[in-house]
């Protein structure tokens, strides 16, 4: 956005988060289709994305990691499993506890989904170079939803 489009330009088009949203629409506009052809939703990719690195977590940080509440991840869970994507299994020390990992065809798909997310977000950083400076900004935002206010 020229300086003289954001001057003329209400509060609202000019609000940081609002900027961040359409922003992440638009980068990922091109990933997002790639996952509807092969059939996968963006909650059942940051899934995978998730359990490819964390084998073992739980439904809880499954949820806060993934940005779903709780009933809704077990709904996905739940489909995934059909899927054959996901498998649950008890802690060994707390069987309370459910933890998660992929089946071996979900990793398969996870692991050929995150490398095209490479290339879409090396894509990105080629066409915005200034994203990368971007990105740590965003990270030092990020960081601060765990802190205590």
């Amino acid at each position: 956005m020229s300086a003289s489009s954001a001057a003329g330009s209400g509060f609202f088009e000019n609000y940081l988060p609002h900027l961040l949203t359409l922003a992440a629409v638009a980068a990922s506009r091109a990933f997002d289709e790639e996952l509807r052809e092969r059939g996968v939703s963006l909650p059942v990719w940051r899934v995978m994305a998730v359990l490819l690195e964390r084998p073992g977590e739980t439904v809880t940080g499954l949820a806060k990691r993934c940005l779903l509440q709780q009933p809704t991840m077990t709904k996905l869970l739940d489909r995934m499993e059909r899927d054959r994507v996901v498998q649950r299994s008890p802690d060994r020390q707390d069987h309370r506890i459910v933890r998660l990992s992929l089946t071996t065809e979900g990793a398969a798909l996870a692991a050929t989904l995150v490398e095209a997310a490479k290339h879409h977000e090396a894509a990105l950083l080629a066409r915005h170079p200034q994203a990368a400076t971007i990105k740590e900004g965003l990270r030092s935002i990020a960081a601060e939803q765990g802190r205590p206010k």
